[in-house]
């Protein structure tokens, strides 16, 4: 999350980045079938990874969803 918010406040208006609390949001948790955490979502699930990642595979993750 540290990453995606770090990306949204060097790129205002291309990149947004928003942490939620699966168990305060069931409806989203459901939505986005969250069943461990983190989990990223990027582009309304065009991409999911599931698991903490290392920097490199974010961006790459980032990059096909684009």
């Amino acid at each position: 999350m540290r990453l995606a918010h770090q990306m949204a406040m060097e790129n205002p208006g291309k990149v947004i980045g928003e942490m939620v609390s699966a168990n305060e949001f069931m409806d989203l948790s459901r939505q986005y079938n969250v069943y461990g955490v983190p989990k990223t979502v990027v582009n309304n699930g065009a991409v999911e990874v599931e698991g903490a990642m290392p920097e490199k595979l974010f961006l790459k993750k980032l990059l096909e969803a684009v």
